[in-house]
C-alpha cells in the first residue's frame, strides 16, 4: 500500500461516478469533466437539467449519442488536457459539445478542433442545453423519467460539493479566473441551506463547500437577510457556517470549507469549529500562494504574511486541532533563491498539516506573462522538489504526533480484499491523504462514519484499528 503521490493535483475534482443505465430506446449522453469541484458542480447541474428532459447518462462513448466536454482553461497545461479530451471524444463518439471555462476561447477551440458541434462559456447552462437539444433531440418519458429531488450527483453518495458563489472579485496576476467567470456572484443565504438540507436528507454525510472566494460570500449582496425555517439567515460566511453546522448532529455530518481568504472576519468561524456540537470541521483550505511581502505583491495579493502566522496563532489558540490546507506557487517572474528561502522559512513557522504547490506557468491573457525575470524550468523544477520535502516532512511529523489517538473517519471505499479507506476529519477527498483499516471491517458500509485508534503514520496517510 502506498502513500499519497507528493505531485497530486490540488487543483482536480474526484474523478465522477455514473449510476442508472439508461431504459432502452433513450436519448444518451456522456460527459467528461475535468477541473476543479466548481467545474464538477456545474456538471452536475447539466446533467440535472437534462435528465429532467427525459436523457439517459452513460458512463462510456461508445453509448452515448453525443459527448459534453466541461473543460478547464486555467493554466496552459489544464487547457492542453481539455484539448486532448476534446480530441478523444471526437475520436470515440464524434459528437462532441464543449462547455466550461477553456469555453470562453471557442476561436482557440475550433482552431484546434474544427469538427466539435457547439462551445459554450462556463455555467452557460442554456446554451448547453441548446446545443443538445440540436446535437440530441429529447425524447422524455413521464412514467419512467423521474428525477431525484437531489438531482444528479458525480460523487459518491455520501459526500457532495456546495457551490455558495461564482465569479472573484480579486485580480491575482496570474489567474484569469475572473476574466472566464465574472465577478462574485453569491446564491442567497437560505437557497444555499435548501441544498444543503436536501442533500443531508438524501444520505450525504459530507458538505464540501466551494466557491472562488469563499471568505467573501454574501459581499455582493450587502450580506441581505433571508427567511429561514422559522426565523431569517444572512447571507454571510459565518452565519451560513453555522447554518449549515446545525443540520444535523455533529457525530453524523461533516462541513468542510475550501477556499477561505484569510480575511479578519474569518476569525468568526473558528470558535464554529472548535464547538463540538457543531459539524464545521476544524479545517481551513486558505490559497495563500507564497509567504515573501514582495512577491505577493508581484502576484497584487494581500502582502501581510506576517500578520497571517499572528492569525494562525490565534486560530490554533482558540481551536488546537485544526488543520489547515494550502496552496502554493513556486518559480513567479521575478522569485529570488532568497525569496524561495523566505518561503521555506515561513512553511518551518506556520506548520501547515496539508499542502499543495503549482509550478509557475504562464496562462493566455495573464498578467504575469508580462513582468520580468521568468524563472528557468529547472529551478522551478528544483524550488518544487524543496518545497515538496519541506512539506512531506511537516506531515510525516504531524501524522507521526496522531500514532495512538482515537479519531472519527469516514469510509470511502472498501476493496475486494476487505481493505477499508478512509478519511479523517483533516483529509478532504482527493486532495489529502487516507486512513486505511486493514482488518475487521466486515461490517462498515460506504459513507460509514467511524472511530479508529491509529496505529501507524506514513508521510501523508494513517492506519489503524476500529474501536
Amino acid at each position: 500500500m502506498t502513500s499519497n503521490p507528493p505531485d497530486l493535483r490540488p487543483d482536480l475534482a474526484p474523478k465522477p461516478t455514473f449510476g442508472v443505465a439508461p431504459r432502452p430506446d433513450q436519448p444518451t449522453l456522456g460527459m467528461v469533466s475535468l477541473g476543479c469541484p466548481k467545474a464538477l458542480v456545474d456538471s452536475e447541474r447539466i446533467l440535472t437539467r437534462l435528465r429532467a428532459e427525459g436523457y439517459g447518462i452513460s458512463a462510456d462513448y461508445a453509448g452515448a449519442d453525443a459527448v459534453i466536454v466541461n473543460t478547464c482553461g486555467f493554466l496552459d497545461s489544464a487547457k492542453a488536457e481539455s484539448l486532448e479530451a476534446i480530441g478523444e471524444a471526437l475520436k470515440e463518439n464524434g459528437k462532441v459539445i464543449v462547455t466550461g471555462c477553456l469555453g470562453a476561447e471557442p476561436d482557440y477551440i475550433r482552431e484546434h478542433h474544427p469538427r466539435i458541434l457547439a462551445v459554450t462559456g462556463p455555467h452557460q447552462y442554456e446554451q448547453v442545453l441548446d446545443a443538445v437539444h440540436q446535437a440530441v433531440p429529447p425524447s422524455p418519458d413521464p412514467f419512467v423519467d423521474l428525477l431525484p429531488a437531489t438531482g444528479v450527483s458525480l460523487t459518491p453518495r455520501h459526500f457532495s460539493y456546495l457551490k455558495i458563489s461564482e465569479g472573484c472579485n480579486h485580480k491575482c496576476k496570474f489567474c484569469i479566473i475572473p476574466d472566464m467567470r465574472g465577478k462574485l456572484a453569491s446564491r442567497p443565504g437560505h437557497a444555499v441551506l435548501r441544498e444543503a438540507e436536501k442533500l443531508v436528507g438524501a444520505g450525504v454525510r459530507e458538505l464540501l463547500v466551494i466557491s472562488q472566494d469563499t471568505s467573501a460570500y454574501g459581499l455582493d449582496r450587502k450580506y441581505d437577510v433571508n427567511p429561514w425555517k422559522d426565523g431569517e439567515t444572512r447571507s454571510h460566511i459565518t452565519d451560513l457556517s453555522r447554518a449549515l453546522g446545525e443540520l444535523a448532529p455533529a457525530d453524523e455530518l461533516w462541513i468542510r470549507l475550501h477556499y477561505v481568504y484569510p480575511y479578519p472576519h474569518v476569525r468568526e468561524l473558528i470558535p464554529l469549529m472548535a464547538d463540538p456540537n457543531n459539524a464545521v470541521l476544524p479545517y481551513l483550505d486558505i490559497p495563500f500562494q507564497h509567504a515573501h511581502p514582495d512577491v505577493l505583491r508581484r502576484m497584487a495579493r494581500p502582502a501581510a504574511a506576517a500578520k497571517t502566522l499572528d492569525e494562525i496563532r490565534a486560530w490554533r489558540d482558540i481551536c488546537p486541532d485544526m488543520t489547515l490546507r494550502s496552496t502554493f506557487i513556486v518559480g513567479y517572474p521575478g522569485e529570488t533563491e532568497a525569496e524561495f528561502q523566505h518561503l521555506l522559512d515561513w512553511m518551518d513557522e506556520a506548520q501547515l498539516d496539508r499542502v499543495g504547490c503549482f509550478k509557475y506557468e504562464n496562462v493566455d491573457g495573464a498578467r504575469s506573462n508580462d513582468l520580468p525575470d521568468h524563472v528557468a524550468d529547472e529551478v522551478k523544477q528544483d524550488r518544487w522538489e524543496r518545497f515538496m520535502a519541506k512539506a512531506q516532512a511537516i506531515s510525516e511529523a504531524k501524522l507521526a504526533a496522531k500514532v495512538g489517538q482515537t479519531l472519527q473517519v469516514i469510509v470511502d471505499e472498501i476493496d475486494a480484499d476487505g481493505i477499508a479507506t478512509c478519511r479523517t476529519k483533516a483529509d478532504a477527498p482527493e486532495i489529502d491523504g487516507n486512513l486505511f483499516i486493514d482488518e475487521g471491517t466486515e461490517g462498515l458500509s460506504v459513507g460509514d462514519l467511524v472511530t479508529v485508534e491509529v496505529d501507524e503514520a506514513g508521510e501523508y496517510d494513517l492506519w489503524g484499528a476500529l474501536r
